[in-house]
């Protein structure tokens, strides 16, 4: 590690945290329905927007009632996201004269970005227009977000509520998180892009005189390069913010119109994490302990600091063979060393290295260096964050309720071995919350290796890879863990444009999205009719560093059983052959 690595990653950390903090005791107040600010600025819009919808806000719902809510409005996002990609050429705000999406195609951008897991197989900048990228993505972007915040939400009350069966209102939660939270962050995240001079214009794509003319693939005279533009920073900023990670651009956030400077850079890096990590502390004001909060912030932390050590050791290590073809890859003052294959050289080895990782633990999905060109170990950490069921942080909300089922499994093993009745925040952890916990655990899992296990058998499957052998294995297992881990990274060298290949994404992001969804309602329902229970003193106290190595062992433990088999058909054995002599 270099003195210049560590000094970047701790200030990461540090902002991160000085920054979380007062967001997520705002996001509790704004939940609670206590947050003065939030009643004075925008609640007329609020309950403007219940009344236009006819919307009762103080009717609450058991947890069927929100999981149908749920259901229903992904339903109707899926169909109204559909439909515009399949229309927009006859629809307006295509100045770049963009055509209708094929039905395979239009079916996996619509149950990705519905799903907040932003899986792009396409080229934004020539697939899809100006009114599509506003309409159908941006606004997905937004709603998508917030229905993870607000099942997370749902399952707070479930724990601290008790002997009822009302969990809250779908639409009210909805609402909340997206005027309150998402919005008011990224109008002013926005305005900073466009200050750094992210494009945001409703202009078609621009033309540059070369000035150095070349010739293209038939032997032609090339003195025009096509500048793509468009209205990219405010899709952008909910991208980062709402860890959804779509690009307006192909590259995503190694185009300059997308992340100009190192200024941009750190702070679209921040904002993938910023809200994840923000819930934590929301989570311990609303249980009214903040040690629950700080301690599930532990346990992501252990787990991302124990991610990005070990990626950054593989990329700056670089690859042993290039100095058989006699490439000098050591650091010096003239170069950064180590593999600088698909990073961008405005941002180096660190900065990518933060991304990566920041990016496959959250969720999000946005890319500052392609993950493909990483060395095998250091490819394989954000591969192996996205099979641990995105909770290192995670997505906004998701990431939360995917921790809390592993702190109830932990507190479950616990309780097993004292012999006591699990316990979590004084209510029992019973047969039932243990089924619904190991459904929403496993359910992704199985959808990932079994989908990658057609992928491999079929010829389709296999020939849409770019590379043969072990790493073509690592993109197909990569590509079915960002789908089923909703996260919506590539790893490139994979034609994933197909209908096989859209077909079963859009099927396993759809099922690792909602199946988890209806199980941590399920969870919340049934742990808010519950007594609570007094602690006594054989109760397992869950904000120590005793619990939190508890819970990061369980979810270490679940992710190596899971998928260390897998692994080593990919990345393990290309690094051996890598390091053959």
């Amino acid at each position: 590690m270099t003195t210049n690595a560590i000094l970047q990653m701790g200030v990461y950390l540090v902002a991160l945290v000085a920054l979380g903090i007062p967001l997520g005791q705002y996001m509790a107040r704004v939940y609670g329905g206590t947050s003065r600010i939030a009643d004075r600025i925008l609640g007329p819009l609020e309950h403007g927007l219940y009344r236009l919808a006819g919307v009762d806000p103080k009717r609450e719902q058991n947890w069927k009632e929100y999981a149908a809510s749920v259901l229903l409005f992904s339903l109707v996002g899926v169909l109204f996201v559909y439909a515009l990609l399949r229309l927009q050429g006859a629809l307006p705000l295509d100045p770049d004269g963009m055509t209708a999406v094929n039905e395979a195609g239009s079916f996996s951008v619509a149950t990705s970005f519905v799903s907040n897991t932003n899986w792009q197989w396409y080229s934004g900048e020539a697939t899809i227009s100006y009114l599509t990228q506003m309409l159908g993505l941006t606004v997905q972007n937004f709603v998508s977000a917030a229905t993870g915040m607000a099942v997370l939400v749902a399952l707070v009350r479930g724990i601290t509520r008790k002997q009822t069966d009302q969990v809250g209102n779908f639409w009210v939660d909805l609402t909340r998180s997206t005027l309150h939270v998402l919005l008011p962050l990224s109008i002013l995240f926005a305005l900073f892009l466009v200050s750094q001079g992210v494009v945001q214009t409703f202009d078609p794509h621009a033309s540059a005189r070369l000035l150095d003319p070349t010739v293209d693939g038939d032997g032609a005279s090339v003195v025009q390069q096509l500048l793509a533009r468009g209205p990219a920073a405010s899709q952008i900023a909910i991208k980062q913010l709402g860890t959804n990670g779509g690009g307006f651009f192909n590259v995503n956030s190694a185009h300059p119109f997308e992340n100009p400077n190192a200024l941009t850079n750190f702070f679209e890096m921040l904002a993938i994490l910023l809200i994840p990590a923000a819930l934590c502390f929301t989570f311990g004001e609303m249980v009214k302990d903040r040690r629950q909060g700080w301690a599930i912030f532990a346990a992501m932390t252990v787990l991302f600091v124990a991610c990005l050590v070990p990626t950054f050791v593989a990329e700056q290590g670089g690859n042993p063979r290039f100095a058989d073809l006699g490439i000098d890859a050591s650091a010096s003052s003239l170069q950064s060393g180590g593999n600088m294959e698909g990073k961008e050289v405005r941002y180096g080895i660190t900065n990518s290295v933060i991304w990566a990782v920041a990016t496959t633990s959250a969720s999000n999905g946005s890319v500052n260096a392609m993950h493909d060109s990483f060395t095998p170990l250091g490819g394989m950490v954000p591969m192996w964050l996205m099979q641990l069921g995105e909770v290192v942080f995670g997505g906004v909300g998701c990431g939360l309720y995917g921790m809390l089922l592993f702190v109830f499994v932990a507190v479950f093993i616990a309780g097993l071995m004292v012999g006591r009745t699990p316990e979590y925040l004084g209510k029992k952890i019973e047969a039932f919350d243990m089924k619904m916990a190991s459904i929403g655990i496993l359910v992704p899992t199985v959808l990932i290796l079994v989908a990658t296990a057609i992928a491999c058998s079929t010829e389709e499957g296999v020939g849409a890879l770019a590379n043969p052998g072990a790493h073509g294995f690592s993109e197909i297992l990569y590509a079915m863990s960002s789908v089923g881990g909703n996260n919506g990274s590539a790893f490139a060298g994979l034609t994933a444009s197909g209908t096989l290949y859209a077909t079963i994404q859009g099927l396993v992001m759809l099922g690792s999205r909602f199946v988890l969804i209806v199980a941590v309602l399920a969870i919340a329902g049934n742990l808010a009719k519950k007594k609570s229970v007094p602690a006594s003193p054989g109760t397992m106290p869950t904000h120590t560093p005793l619990f939190v190595g508890l819970l990061v062992g369980t979810v270490v433990l679940v992710g190596a059983l899971s998928f260390i088999p897998a692994l080593a058909l990919g990345p393990i054995v290309e690094h051996l052959q890598m390091i053959a002599r």
